[in-house]
C-alpha cells in the first residue's frame, strides 16, 4: 500500500476514564450473588459487565418460573437496539413479578450497579426459593415415574410384610370380634326411650354400663324449666333424688332389662334359656310387680315429706340458683361453640385459598407436563433411555448413601453407648484403670490420625479448588467459538477500514500524479508560448524549435507506452489473484462440507456404541456411565 506524500504518522490519543469504587464494589457483590445462585457464566473474564449482569437477570427471571408474556431472549455482544429492547422487557417484567424495588432501563444500560444490586438480590432469593420448590416437585415426580416401572428390594419386602400384617389383623379381628351372649325374649316389654335401647343392646353383648348422670341432670333441668312457670307450689314434686337413689334406680333398670334376656346357646358349657328359667323360676312377674310398687311408694313418700321440710321461698331460691348455673353453663358452651365456629370459618377460608392456589399450580404443572411430553416425543429415544437409566442409577445410589449414613449414625450411637457403659463400669470398679488408660491412648492415637487425615483432606481440597479454577480459566468450546466469531467480525471491520484507507491513499496518489503531469503540461505550454515568437524570427531557430517539439512528442509517446504496459501488467495480476481467490473459496466449501459429514458420522457411530454397550451390560457402575455419556456429549459438541 502506498503512503501519502507529505503525511506524517501521529501518535494514538489516550482516552481518560474514571471508575467509581462504589460501583465496582457493587458489581463484585452482584457477580458473587449470581455465582452463588448458580449462574457460573458471571465468572468468565471475557464478557462485559453488561452481558454478565443482564444475562444473570434474565437467568433469574427464567428460573423463577413466572408466567409472563414476554420473550426474554438474551444474546451476548448484542447491538445497541437489542440491548435497549431487552432492558425495557426486563423492566416491564419486574412489576409483574411483584418486585419491591423499582428500576429504569437507562440504569441498566448505564451500569448503575448501586440501583441494580437490590433487584439482583431479590431475584436471586426468588430464584433459590423457586428452585427448591421445583427440586422437591421434580424429585417426587421422578420417584413416582420410577416406581411405575421399577421396584426396589425394600418395596418387595414391604409387600410381603404387608400381606402378613393384613392376614394377622384379620385373624385378630376374627378372634376378638364382639359375640352376642344374650337375646331379648319375644314376650318382653317393649323399650320406649333410646337410652334404654342402647343399654339393652350393650347388655346383649355382655357389656354392662350405668346410665349417665349428665343425661339425668339434663332431663331434670328440662323438667325444672317446664315446671317453673306453673308456680312454686308444684315445684317440690320435681326435686331430684340423691346419688344413692339414682344408683339404685340404675341397678333396678339393669335388672329389669336382664329379666327380658335369654342366654344364647352358641358354645358348649354356657347357660341356656332353660337353665336361666330354672334358676329364676316362675317368680319373675312377681319381682317386677314388687319393684314397681316399691318405686311408686318411695316417690309418694319423698313428695309428701320434702314440702314439709323446705319452705316455698327456699325451694324458689334453689331453683333460681340451679337455673342460673345452667344458664352460665349454656353461655360458656355457646361462647366455646362461637369460638369454634369462627376458627372453622377462618380455616375454611384458608382452605379455599390454598385450594385455589393448588388448582392454579396444578394447571401450571399440567401445562409444563404437556410441554415436557412434547419435548420428550421430539427427543431421541436412545438418549432418553440412557438418561432414564442414569437417573434411576443416581436415585439408587442416593438411597444407598442415605441408608449407609443412617447405618453409620446407628453404629456411632451404639459405640458411644458402649463407651458410656465402659466408663460407668470403670468408675464403679477402680481396679480396671489400666484398660481405661489403654483405651484412652488408643483414642488419642485415632484422634491424631483423624486430624492428620483432615489436614490431608483440606490440602487435597485446596489442590482440587486450584485445579478447578485453572479448568475454569480455560475457555470452553462454545466460548472459543464465540471468540472466533468476534475475531472474525473484528477482522472484517479492520479489513473494511484498511480497504477504505487504501482506496483513499490510491486516490490521493493518483490525483497527485495527475497534478504533477498537469503542472508539467502547463509549464511546457508556457515555454512553447514564450519561445514561439522568438523561434519564428529566423529559419534556423524555426527548425530547431520544430526538432525540440518532435523530441517532446516522442517523450510523451514513450511515457504513454510505459503507462499502458504497466496497466496491462496490473490487469493480468488482478485476473490471476481473482482465479486464486475462486479456488480458495471452492476449497473452503469443500472443507465445511467434509466437517459437517464427519460430525454426522461421529454422532451416528457414538449412538451405535452406546446402544451396543447397553445391550452388553457394560455399565457396571454410575461413574463409568457418567464418564462415557459426558464423552459422547463432548464429541457431539
Amino acid at each position: 500500500m502506498g503512503v501519502p506524500r507529505g503525511q506524517e504518522r501521529q501518535a494514538p490519543q489516550e482516552v481518560e476514564t474514571r471508575e467509581d469504587e462504589e460501583q465496582n464494589i457493587k458489581l463484585t457483590e452482584i457477580l458473587e450473588l449470581l455465582v452463588a445462585a448458580g449462574y457460573f457464566r458471571a465468572r468468565i473474564k471475557g464478557l462485559s459487565p453488561f452481558d454478565k449482569v443482564v444475562g444473570g437477570m434474565t437467568w433469574c427471571i427464567t428460573t423463577c418460573n413466572f408466567d409472563i408474556d414476554v420473550d426474554l431472549l438474551f444474546q451476548e455482544n448484542s447491538t445497541i437496539g437489542q440491548k435497549i429492547a431487552l432492558t425495557e422487557k426486563i423492566v416491564s417484567v419486574l412489576p409483574k413479578m411483584k418486585c419491591p424495588h423499582r428500576l429504569e432501563p437507562h440504569q441498566i444500560q448505564g451500569l448503575d450497579f448501586i440501583h441494580i444490586f437490590p433487584v439482583i438480590q431479590w431475584l436471586v432469593k426468588r430464584a433459590i426459593e423457586t428452585r427448591e420448590e421445583m427440586g422437591d416437585y421434580v424429585r417426587s415426580y421422578s420417584i413416582s415415574q420410577f416406581q411405575k416401572t421399577h421396584r426396589l428390594p425394600e418395596d418387595d419386602e414391604f409387600m410381603q410384610r404387608k400381606e402378613k400384617a393384613i392376614k394377622t389383623v384379620t385373624d385378630i379381628f376374627e378372634v376378638y370380634k364382639p359375640q352376642r351372649k344374650y337375646k331379648r325374649q319375644k314376650g318382653a316389654e317393649e323399650l320406649l326411650d333410646e337410652e334404654s335401647k342402647v343399654h339393652a343392646t350393650l347388655l346383649e353383648y355382655g357389656r354392662r354400663y350405668g346410665f349417665s348422670r349428665q343425661a339425668g341432670k339434663t332431663e331434670q333441668a328440662e323438667d325444672k324449666k317446664t315446671a317453673l312457670p306453673a308456680g312454686l307450689a308444684a315445684a317440690g314434686k320435681t326435686e331430684p333424688c340423691d346419688e344413692d337413689d339414682l344408683q339404685a334406680a340404675e341397678e333396678l333398670r339393669i335388672k329389669t332389662l336382664m329379666t327380658g334376656m335369654a342366654a344364647m346357646a352358641t358354645e358348649e358349657g354356657k347357660l341356656t334359656a332353660s337353665t336361666v328359667g330354672q334358676i329364676v323360676g316362675l317368680q319373675s312377674d312377681e319381682i317386677k310387680q314388687i319393684v314397681s310398687e316399691y318405686a311408686e311408694k318411695q316417690s309418694e313418700l319423698s313428695a309428701e315429706e320434702r314440702p314439709e321440710r323446705l319452705g316455698a321461698a327456699q325451694q324458689h331460691r334453689r331453683k333460681v340458683a340451679s337455673l342460673n348455673k345452667q344458664i352460665l353453663q349454656k353461655t360458656k358452651l355457646l361462647e366455646e361453640l362461637q369460638a369454634k365456629c369462627t376458627d372453622l370459618q377462618a380455616k375454611c377460608t384458608e382452605a379455599k385459598k390454598t385450594l385455589a392456589e393448588v388448582k392454579s399450580y396444578s394447571e401450571k404443572l399440567d401445562k409444563e407436563l404437556a410441554a415436557l411430553e412434547t419435548i420428550e416425543a421430539q427427543a431421541d429415544s436412545s438418549v432418553l433411555q440412557s438418561l432414564r437409566a442414569l437417573v434411576a442409577m443416581n436415585e439408587n445410589l442416593k438411597s444407598q448413601e442415605q441408608e449407609f449414613k443412617a447405618h453409620c449414625r446407628e453404629e456411632m450411637e451404639r459405640l458411644q453407648q458402649s463407651i458410656e457403659n465402659l466408663k460407668a463400669e470403670a468408675a464403679e470398679d477402680g481396679e480396671e484403670q489400666e484398660p481405661n488408660k489403654i483405651i484412652e491412648q488408643q483414642y488419642q492415637a485415632e484422634k491424631e490420625k483423624l486430624q492428620k487425615i483432615r489436614l490431608l483432606l483440606a490440602r487435597r481440597n485446596r489442590e482440587i479448588a486450584i485445579l478447578q479454577r485453572k479448568i475454569d480459566e480455560v475457555p470452553s468450546r462454545a466460548e472459543l467459538t464465540q471468540y472466533q466469531k468476534r475475531f472474525i467480525e473484528l477482522y472484517s471491520q479492520v479489513s473494511a477500514t484498511h480497504k477504505e484507507t487504501k482506496q483513499f491513499f490510491t486516490l490521493y496518489n493518483t490525483l497527485d500524479d495527475k497534478k504533477v503531469y498537469l503542472e508539467k503540461e502547463v509549464n511546457l505550454l508556457n515555454s512553447i508560448h514564450d519561445n514561439f515568437h522568438q523561434a519564428m524570427a529566423s529559419s534556423g531557430s524555426r527548425e530547431q524549435f520544430l526538432r525540440q517539439m518532435e523530441q517532446i512528442v516522442e517523450g510523451i509517446k514513450q511515457n504513454r507506452m510505459k503507462m499502458e504496459k504497466k496497466k496491462q501488467e496490473n490487469k493480468m495480476r488482478r485476473d490471476q489473484l481473482n482465479d486464486e481467490y475462486l479456488e480458495l473459496l471452492e476449497k473452503q466449501r469443500l472443507y465445511f462440507k467434509t466437517v459437517k459429514e464427519f460430525k454426522e458420522f461421529v454422532v451416528v457411530r457414538m449412538n451405535r456404541i452406546v446402544h451396543l454397550w447397553q445391550q452388553e451390560n457394560l455399565f457396571e457402575n454410575s461413574s463409568c456411565a457418567v464418564f462415557v455419556y459426558n464423552g459422547i456429549l463432548k464429541k457431539r459438541t
